[in-house]
């Protein structure tokens, strides 16, 4: 693959890895589920058991998972094109994902600052 395909794919595969990854470790249709892994990660007794369910509450742990399915679904290699284009993949793709995801979230705090503000200037009009 030419670098500018190998680019191409890097940027889809990882706008997949952070949408999965934001989706499950934030977005409320998991809500409960997470709630209950982030329960057992502080309970469980065994060290294993409670990182097993951490990976299911934080979006950066959880994406390196989500980038081995990743790559083993599409067999996708970075600049090599043996394992260690693998290797590079999945160091590579969860770290722009958690870019995207990163940018994600800003936005949704700049909205949401807007909205407070716009709903703060509203009650100020009518209670004046």
């Amino acid at each position: 693959m030419h670098i500018g395909e190998q680019i191409f794919w890097l940027v889809i595969l990882s706008m997949v890895v952070a949408c999965i990854s934001w989706t499950v470790t934030q977005e409320e249709i998991f809500s409960e589920w997470r709630e209950a892994c982030s329960d057992k990660s502080k309970t469980c007794s065994s060290v294993l058991r409670r990182k097993f369910f951490y990976v299911f509450t934080c979006e950066y742990c959880f994406s390196h998972w989500v980038t081995i399915g990743v790559l083993v679904l599409t067999g996708f290699r970075l600049l090599i094109d043996d394992w260690r284009g693998y290797i590079i993949a999945f160091f590579l793709l969860p770290w722009i994902a958690n870019q995207w995801m990163s940018l994600y979230r800003r936005l949704r705090v700049g909205i949401k600052h807007e909205d407070a503000l716009a709903e703060q200037v509203k009650e100020e009009t009518e209670s004046s």
